[in-house]
């Protein structure tokens, strides 16, 4: 897959994924991995940033396998953020989508 999609998509699948619950990082990359093909590194600083732009919280939770693990929360902001999110993701796969059907079509 392009690296450019996955790049714009990325941002949209962590928060549609910390929407239901939250997660550790290598949770995220795996959840993400079993339908994209990205790297691990990709997902770390995206969370780094989002954090920082007050879109999710963090805590850490002890583990049995392990160090304590760092978990990301959706803040009431982030949820807002999400939704945005979807609105836009909606109409720019709606109008792609469109175009491809016109010019198949056309063709």
């Amino acid at each position: 897959m392009n690296v450019q999609f996955k790049k714009g998509v990325l941002n949209l699948c962590v928060l549609v994924l910390l929407d239901k619950q939250d997660r550790y990082g290598y949770e995220l990359v795996q959840k993400i991995s079993n339908q994209i093909s990205i790297s691990e590194g990709s997902v770390y600083p995206l969370l780094r940033r989002l954090t920082k732009e007050g879109y999710f919280t963090t805590y850490l939770q002890e583990s049995s396998e392990g160090p304590p693990r760092k978990y990301y929360k959706l803040t009431d902001t982030g949820r807002t953020y999400l939704h945005e999110q979807l609105v836009d993701w909606r109409n720019f796969t709606e109008g792609v989508n469109t175009l491809i059907e016109e010019c198949v079509r056309n063709d």
